[in-house]
């Protein structure tokens, strides 16, 4: 149904699973509508109206428009008439028809926006377009207009050129069209409609196929019934509707015009007229439709129409009745198909009649033929329409040479000599037509015969299949025998006959044997179902290989998920009806027969076959004892209840593979369950309620999950243990697997529940599943367990499993003992043995066993057996003794030696299966012959050649002296590789034979599975039970080994080889894989810290001399030296993830609605930003860009994987790289790399700087120098001047890389100088790079040191080496000593009157972390420990009077007033200096002299400051951050971890850390004032501080508040919160319009970080070459965009140069995504994945997690 999202948002869903595909073409909603959905799922407002009487409409408010409204939609017409020329070739220019479509656009506009007026409106219209007057008064042409009159004939030429006929031009027509007139189609028979097409249509058809015989054929189909022609030929126009929808379908339907008449579908007499109007000019569609361009859009636009017209079934069953759509439908399809055909090559190329579409042909490449069918479905899922179909006996004959079209098509041949030379890719159309064209129309109609009611119309079904399979079988000249090397895996007819048997049986209680052909009919179907089975053999087993890969796609597309239900399904039911009907012998011969593995069933240790390689044989020896393992157990149609089924087919794929809800959705196909819902593809609805209870019986489900390496997991459903441990079925995964590995999952996992739950250790086989019981109407199919032909097999196979004979393998034997506990499971009940045939013949079978039981055969000894052995010899004929039985499956024999051994025993008289058939059909049932030499048959096409044609054999008698059950037992010693290894357990245990369920024989190897069948055998009969324990009596000897030929030792050699050479390969990878995993777990863990032992980088230990480095490119370990420096491999990157730090702790939303909007205004970027541009106004340049920090946006951010290599090996493998092409995912070019051990991203190399770990311990030592000798000493070592180191490698290596962290960020971000390329730029940019890294980590820490530890949050760190870089080139620029803010901070300074215009930044006005930097940066390096911490405890008294200033401003003027007393009070006390009240009352009196405090009162009182404890604790939280920042340069500068701490003890811990604390006190006394050390009387640097301020202020009164420095309270960033359910962003977003381009985007996405609404590629919004999404990501995030596409609900990344798409975190109930929204599922937001996408944009680690990285071209 189609709702208007409007209606969807109104109704009730709570717990509804439904899918939702949005449509952008518009159309009708059918809320409202009780033919189209329960009246209690219409929304709120409709189901009021539908309660209540709509009100008329006046009719003088219509009159105007009734009045304009059919000129005006003449004029359309006539638009449309004028601008049609009928080109030559019949194929209007599109140019031409799109510029009409252009001109017209507003006239269509115009009624568009009519129809939305709503009902009065569209009445009007409906009038309009369907008044057949108005129509015969403007248009027909007749009167004096010549206007019209041209427009008219246009019209009609259109009308002839589309090959229509107008009815009028007919001669025979006129009278019985007004006489019949029951509608206004033109439907009805006309007598001289097939002369006219005959000629017409017809004839040049036959000319462009150019076979005659098919030409004629076709001539014969097109002109067979009358009411086709006209079907296809005669169009009436008799009102404006009808004419407008045959010029929409000649402009092929532009979107336009859909949207107009669909939108007119609400009026219910428009629907009506429309409908037959649609029917009407059906073939026309279809025409139009095969000669379309652009035939795909087209088909969506039809059945964007049709689907609305025909899902209504009161208005299908209306329109089947009064315009026989059926047989329109019916009648279109056929004709559309037969332009396709050609002669079918099956079986018998020359003579054969039989024709098939071509799969080549465009019309089914293209799937053109897909809406038509569509339709043909939608119409059959009505009950009352398909019942129609299933009583109209005409219709389903012509359905039946409809669906014959594509039995036997894409037929393949096995090229035997060399390989193909062009693959044809027609399968994938073949195996789509049967699809779409057979089976689904077929599912539809099995729909409606679920009732015993209805077991006529299987009958009718049944009938006519089976006629048109004999038609089938004549017309390829069939009889016996399939053409060698051919195979056709599409038999629609053979399945449509299958699927209504079984139905009739399931459903309708039929009894099967009165719908059964004969058995001769049986034989024939079983033929091609079979051979299709062996060639899925073949082709696994590579007989086809020279056929290329295309047939390995047939043979997986066959049982693929989509396919299977109607295609192996229906065979293999088919395969198993024929056999429980036809003789058991005959059909496991003819199985064998067909699988070519007749001459390797010998005894002998030696064969020679004449169809098939040796390399082959096993695996197609493998090939057929499988299928018939399946043809056996399978019980898919043979008694299975629908849940059963339902819950096989769960078992099976969850067995496989854990599994997605929606894969196992689409993995299971349940048309047969669900008949009800005949699309295959719109998911199961009806069914989805057993469909879930099922799931949560058979699994567990595993939430999504994120693995190590960032790949996200989907939500998964896996097997629950009891599942594995009763339920797990391998025939069932045999049956239903693609591609052969999944068996092998199936049975690791399996093996690896065996192992977890301690039930079975080893490697066990699959394990063996009770069957559901037959249904009575198969009983038949036990019988071929109980045939002595299968007995002879399994005989022989055991034997020869034992003797070790070659082509064998566990898989053989595996199916072997599975087939013999089918056959004690399903024994027949014990009657007397098989009775003896007419005259009591004496078969050669019979010598081998006496009766057809296998219970009693199991027990029955094989003393001597008759082989034949190739031999050099002339031929020997020997007859053999009574006492031996011959050698059934010795197969070389030759046809003359069979006829001579018949006729000399006597039995000439034919015993035969079906009378009067053809001698060699005899020949072939006649079971005397068919089982005298066992399973080979003469090949009746074969005639017997001279002996020397053939291998020559000789007869020798073989002593066996076994049965079946002394060859297993013989087996279980040999498995056990012990000899008396089985004993009876029964002796031990009688209960074993009472209750023989016991867990230990259902897990197990080849071992258990015999002991199993023989205490089944045991408990099946005494004397089997006594046989065993007899057995078991008698030592065995070892079994002699044979002699082996020198031929046969080396192929067994060869075999052997082989099996070794995969064995170490196996072993290697092994190795290898294990290898690599304790690599990724040392080297790789992004995230575990312990992984640091081999990285002696920053803390390399104190006792050796020197950093030694170990270069991952040479090998060689080493120091890095000035001459030969060694690197860290490093990635830069520019980041703004510091700038969207905000203060408040709540996340900003994505906005949903126009009200929300965000601002960017309170971002830590935005606010830092208007700062340093406030200061540039009033104080001096180059003071300014000292006083701030910039790298909050586009700061450079360094990271590196720990591992290090020397410069030069690095320049050697960036050229390797460069000359290497297959680069991928990063450009090499602009420096990118791959680290050559771990693999991570890196963009740059940061030189290791030469150090002497021994200097360490000494610049750690403490001293006991003074405070002011170490500000002195401080002073002089920054005087001294920074000279440019010699020209060494390292420093050039210095420059480069200091180049290229300058490179990483764009231009804007570095330069803030109001003089261009001033160094100031550069200096400032230096040291926030440092501040840059440190603030990050502190992020990645989570904004506080708490935690402690070394580990720079779970990422290597390389600050050590970036400082020596920033620190070499910061030291180039001098400061000018007069204005270097060292003095200013230690030692008082007279007032100069400063001559500059501009003053230089106030001290308290400064950053006092930026100050920390530009000290450290400045000195030289390596830095003492005790220079360091002077330098802290200087700034930390600037820090602690920046805090009072702040605080001051922050009282109330009474709380200042007090606190200026009190401190003055305490003033003289000797602890003055450190106490905060004295200090605070002395700042408040300073600062009191300007105008710091004068213009009104403070808005927001943010401290209570009455008590004590609220002032420290504000002090303290003012400082934190700069104690944070300060320990971790002390951290990597010095080493030594950071101590852990609760929060609220952070202050002390970090402060006795950097030794600002004198004597670590106990927290209750504690003041953060005890820290101070004053290197000169504090009041005087407070108040040479303050009077700085107090100047500004005269000047500036109304900043100099602003600028103080507030206490920072930064949030840690985050990305936007997002709603929790998709479908809120997708209703706002998918439709607004582009801030840019104002239009709505192809492609809307929004960023995640900022909120900003973008087109992705849109050209519109392109600025210089850029794309928006790109543009903006180098805006807001630096070059790091992380946007979520609206239309797909997915994420992408952008990273510079690169994009990936990293996942979606809106996920649907099962945990799944939900990409370009195609399922149509309601999705929900995925708490977990949205933290980790958040984690990964903090700590830049997109580069290193996600794999699947591409170059976006600046495309996005």
């Amino acid at each position: 149904m189609s709702l208007c999202a409007e209606c969807f948002h109104q109704g009730e869903h709570a717990g509804h699973d439904y899918n939702m595909f949005r449509s952008q073409a518009g159309g009708a909603c059918d809320c409202g509508d009780s033919n189209v959905m329960r009246e209690a799922g219409f929304c709120k407002r409709h189901r009021i109206k539908s309660n209540s009487n709509v009100p008329c409409v006046p009719k003088d408010l219509l009159m105007m428009s009734e009045l304009v409204l059919p000129q005006f939609v003449f004029s359309l017409i006539q638009h449309l008439r004028e601008g049609y020329n009928e080109p030559a070739l019949d194929l209007p220019s599109e140019k031409d028809l799109h510029k009409i479509l252009q001109v017209l656009e507003p006239h269509v506009s115009f009624l568009e926006d009519l129809t939305k007026m709503g009902g009065a409106m569209r009445s009007v219209l409906t009038q309009v377009l369907t008044s057949q007057q108005f129509y015969k008064d403007l248009s027909s042409g007749v009167g004096e207009n010549t206007c019209a009159k041209k427009s008219h004939e246009k019209y009609l030429i259109a009308l002839k050129g589309s090959g229509l006929a107008f009815p009028e031009d007919k001669i025979a027509c006129g009278m019985q069209e007004q006489g019949a007139g029951t509608s206004t189609l033109a439907v009805q028979g006309l007598a001289g409609a097939t002369a006219t097409s005959g000629q017409g249509d017809s004839s040049d058809e036959e000319d462009q196929d150019g076979s005659q015989g098919v030409g004629k054929r076709k001539r014969v189909k097109l002109s067979s019934t009358t009411k086709d022609q006209s079907i296809m030929d005669v169009l009436k126009h008799k009102c404006f509707l009808e004419e407008l929808l045959f010029w929409t379908i000649k402009y092929e339907f532009p979107q336009k015009m859909v949207t107009f008449l669909l939108n007119m579908l609400p009026d219910q007499d428009y629907k009506i007229a429309f409908t037959k109007t649609f029917v009407q000019h059906y073939a026309f569609i279809m025409k139009t439709l095969k000669k379309s361009h652009e035939s795909d859009t087209m088909s969506n636009r039809i059945v964007h129409i049709s689907v609305q017209l025909f899902s209504n079934e009161e208005l299908a069953r209306q329109v089947t009745e009064e315009c026989q759509l059926l047989d329109i439908m019916v009648t279109v399809l056929l004709y559309m198909m037969e332009s396709c055909l050609i002669k079918s090559e099956l079986q018998d190329e020359e003579n054969s009649l039989h024709v098939v579409v071509n799969c080549g042909e465009a019309l089914l490449k293209n799937n053109t033929y897909w809406p038509l069918v569509s339709d043909f479905i939608n119409i059959l899922s009505h009950q009352s329409v398909a019942k129609k179909f299933l009583e109209d006996h005409g219709l389903l004959v012509t359905w039946m040479n409809f669906v014959s079209f594509f039995q036997g098509m894409n037929l393949n041949k096995r090229e035997l000599n060399e390989h193909v030379e062009f693959e044809s890719q027609t399968y994938y159309a073949a195996f789509a037509a049967e699809l779409e064209a057979c089976a689904q129309p077929m599912w539809g109609l099995l729909s409606h015969c679920k009732v015993r009611e209805t077991q006529e119309y299987t009958r009718n079904v049944v009938r006519y299949c089976l006629e048109a399979l004999q038609d089938w079988f004549d017309a390829i000249n069939f009889v016996d025998e399939p053409a060698p090397n051919q195979v056709t895996f599409h038999l629609p007819l053979h399945r449509y006959f299958a699927m209504f048997l079984s139905k009739a049986v399931k459903c309708q209680e039929l009894d099967l044997d009165t719908i059964l052909p004969d058995q001769e009919m049986l034989m024939k179907l079983m033929i091609h179902p079979l051979q299709i089975q062996a060639s899925l053999s073949e082709i696994h087993s590579n007989m086809w290989v020279r056929n290329g890969l295309q047939i390995k796609g047939q043979a997986m597309t066959y049982v693929q998920s989509h396919f299977c239900n109607s295609m192996i399904d229906p065979d293999i039911y088919l395969l198993q009806v024929c056999a429980s009907r036809l003789d058991p012998d005959y059909f496991i011969s003819s199985v064998f027969e067909r699988f070519k593995v007749v001459d390797l069933l010998t005894m002998a240790s030696q064969h020679q076959n004449t169809v098939l390689d040796s390399e082959h044989e096993r695996s197609m020896l493998e090939g057929a004892l499988t299928f018939l393992v399946l043809l056996l157990s399978l019980r898919l149609h043979l008694g299975m209840t629908d849940d059963e089924i339902l819950r096989a087919e769960m078992v099976a794929q969850l067995c496989m593979n854990d599994r997605t809800h929606s894969s196992l959705l689409d993995l299971i196909s349940l048309e047969y369950i669900n008949v009800q819902n005949p699309n295959p593809k719109s998911g199961i609805i009806p069914g989805s309620l057993s469909f879930e209870s099922v799931l949560s019986a058979v699994a567990d489900f595993k939430a999504p999950v994120f693995e190590p390496g960032g790949s996200m997991q989907q939500g998964m459903y896996t097997p629950k243990a009891e599942v594995w441990d009763k339920e797990f079925d391998p025939v069932m995964v045999i049956l239903r697997t693609v591609y052969r590995r999944d068996v092998q999952s199936a049975m690791d996992r399996y093996t690896a529940f065996l192992k977890q739950s301690g039930k079975f250790p080893g490697n066990p086989w699959p394990p063996y599943k009770k069957r559901t019981p037959l249904h009575p109407s198969y009983k038949g199919l036990i019988k071929l367990l109980h045939c002595k032909t299968l007995h002879i097999v399994l005989f022989t196979l055991l034997y020869k499993i034992l003797m070790d004979h070659q082509n064998l393998s566990e898989h053989v034997l595996c199916m072997v003992l599975y087939l013999i506990e089918l056959g004690l499971e399903n024994s027949p009940d014990q009657e007397s043995d098989e009775e003896e045939s007419a005259g009591g013949q004496e078969r050669c079978h019979d010598s081998w066993f006496p009766g057809s039981n296998l219970v009693s055969n199991m027990r029955h000894f094989i003393n001597y057996v008759r082989v034949r052995v190739p031999e050099t010899a002339p031929e020997v004929k020997r007859e053999p003794p009574a006492s031996t039985s011959s050698d059934g499956l010795a197969s070389s024999q030759s046809s003359r030696r069979k006829s001579l051994q018949r006729e000399n025993s006597g039995t000439a008289q034919v015993f035969s299966l079906v009378a009067e058939r053809r001698k060699k059909f005899q020949e072939i049932i006649n079971r005397n012959t068919s089982e005298a030499n066992q399973v080979v048959r003469p090949k009746t096409s074969m005639k017997w050649s001279a002996p020397g044609a053939t291998p020559q054999l000789t007869t020798a008698i073989l002593e066996v002296k076994e049965s079946i059950l002394s060859l297993l037992i013989k087996l279980h010693h040999k498995l056990s590789g012990k000899q008396n290894s089985y004993y009876p357990p029964w002796l031990d245990d009688v209960d074993v034979l009472i209750h023989p369920e016991i867990p230990r024989y259902s897990h197990g190897d080849g071992m258990t599975a015999v002991e199993r069948i023989l205490l089944k055998a045991a408990i099946q009969s005494r004397l089997n039970k006594r046989i065993i324990e007899e057995i078991c009596r008698k030592v065995t000897p070892p079994v002699p080994p044979k002699k082996i030929s020198s031929a046969e030792k080396k192929t067994l050699d060869k075999e052997e080889r082989r099996q070794k050479a995969r064995e170490r390969q196996q072993k290697l990878l092994a190795e290898f894989a294990s290898r690599q995993k304790s690599f990724m777990e040392t080297a790789m863990d992004v995230e575990s810290p312990e992984a640091d032992i081999a990285m002696e980088v920053a803390t390399s230990e104190q006792h050796v001399s020197e950093a030694i480095y170990d270069c991952v490119i040479c090998g060689q370990s080493g120091p890095s030296t000035e001459d030969r420096p060694t690197g860290l491999v490093v990635l830069l990157q520019a980041s703004s993830v510091l700038g969207q730090c905000r203060n408040s702790t709540e996340p900003k939303r994505l906005p949903t609605t126009e009200e929300e909007q965000i601002y960017p205004w309170d971002t830590c970027a935005a606010l830092h930003d208007v700062r340093l541009t406030t200061l540039q106004r009033y104080f001096k340049d180059s003071s300014c860009l000292q006083a701030v920090s910039i790298g909050w946006e586009g700061g450079v951010y360094v990271q590196t994987c720990g591992h290090t290599l020397h410069i030069d090996c690095h320049k050697s493998y960036m050229e390797s790289l460069r000359n290497d092409q297959v680069l991928q995912g990063f450009s090499v070019d602009k420096g990118e790399f791959t680290c050559p051990l771990c693999r991570q991203f890196a963009n740059s190399v940061l030189p290791c700087y030469p150090g002497n770990n021994m200097e360490r311990s000494l610049w750690q030592s403490h001293s006991n120098k003074c405070m002011q000798d170490l500000v002195q000493e401080v002073e002089d070592l920054q005087e001294q001047l920074g000279t440019f180191p010699s020209e060494t490698n390292l420093s050039k290596e210095m420059e480069s890389v200091m180049k290229d962290i300058k490179s990483t960020t764009q231009k804007k971000y570095t330069d803030y100088s109001k003089t261009l390329g001033s160094p100031d730029n550069d200096f400032l940019f230096m040291y926030s790079v440092a501040r840059t890294n440190l603030e990050l980590e502190l992020v990645h820490r989570g904004g506080n040191l708490c935690s402690g530890g070394a580990s720079t949050a779970g990422k290597r760190s390389c600050l050590n080496q970036l400082f020596h870089v920033l620190a070499m080139h910061m030291r180039l620029y001098s400061i000018d000593s007069a204005y270097n803010p060292w003095r200013k901070l230690t030692q008082p300074i007279q007032d100069k009157n400063s001559d500059e215009e501009l003053p230089e930044v106030p001290v308290l006005y400064r950053d006092v972390s930026s100050l920390l930097l530009i000290q450290i940066l400045t000195m030289p390096q390596p830095l003492h420990k005790e220079h360091f911490t002077c330098i802290i405890k200087v700034l930390f008294t600037l820090l602690y009077t920046q805090a009072l200033a702040a605080l001051s401003v922050k009282c109330s003027a009474e709380d200042r007033m007090a606190w200026k007393e009190s401190g003055a009070l305490k003033k003289s006390t000797s602890s003055g200096e450190k106490s905060w009240e004295v200090l605070l009352g002395h700042v408040i009196s300073e600062l009191s002299k300007g105008k710091m405090y004068e213009e009104g009162e403070t808005e927001e009182l943010t401290v209570v400051l009455v008590n004590p404890d609220s002032v420290e604790c504000y002090l303290q939280q003012f400082c934190l951050p700069f104690l944070r920042i300060t320990s971790l340069l002390q951290h990597h500068l010095f080493g030594g971890d950071l101590p852990s701490c609760q929060e609220d003890e952070e202050f002390t811990v970090l402060a006795s850390c950097l030794g600002l604390l004198p004597s670590f006190q106990s927290a209750h006394q504690f003041t953060s004032a005890s820290c101070l050390d004053w290197p000169v009387p504090a009041f005087d640097m407070i108040s040479q501080w303050c009077s700085e301020l107090a100047s500004f202020g005269d000047r500036h009164p109304d900043q100099v508040k602003a600028l103080l420095i507030q206490e920072p309270k930064w949030d840690l960033p985050r990305l936007l919160q997002l709603p929790e359910n998709y479908n809120t962003i997708f209703q706002y977003y998918h439709r607004k319009t582009c801030t840019v381009c104002t239009k709505v985007p192809k492609d809307p996405a929004v960023c995640l970080v900022c909120g900003t609404f973008v087109c992705l590629k849109g050209l519109c919004c392109k600025q210089q070459s850029y794309c928006e999404c790109v543009l903006h990501s180098q805006n807001c995030g630096a070059g790091t965009g992380i946007f979520l596409l609206i239309n797909a609900s997915v994420i992408i990344i952008i990273r510079g140069h690169r994009f990936c798409l990293w996942g979606s975190v809106y996920l649907d109930a099962h945990g799944e995504e939900d990409r370009d929204l195609r399922r149509g599922k309601p999705l929900y937001i995925c708490k977990e994945r949205y933290k980790v996408l958040e984690q990964q944009w903090v700590s830049h680690t997109f580069d290193h997690i996600n794999k699947r990285w591409g170059p976006h071209y600046n495309g996005l």
